[in-house]
């Protein structure tokens, strides 16, 4: 083993383990600053979109199916 025993091995383990983690929690801060700066734009433009929906359906350019069909698949129920 090197010389390095069975502490050698948990210390490798412990120490990729440590920098994956130093890693991953930069990348999910980044992600989350994004998201931020952009104003949470992902549940905006859900919002908009099932506003434009109700808009078409009051105004007659789709029929009841088609707007609960359009409405599950913006949900994301099915």
């Amino acid at each position: 083993m090197m010389g390095f025993g069975y502490f050698g091995i948990f210390g490798a383990i412990f120490m990729l383990l440590f920098w994956v983690l130093i890693i991953v929690g930069v990348v999910w801060f980044v992600k989350w600053l994004v998201e931020q700066g952009s104003g949470g734009s992902a549940g905006t433009s859900k919002r908009r979109a099932l506003e434009i929906l109700d808009e078409k359906y009051a105004r007659g350019e789709i029929d009841d199916e088609e707007y609960e069909r359009r409405r599950r698949n913006l949900l994301g129920t099915r």
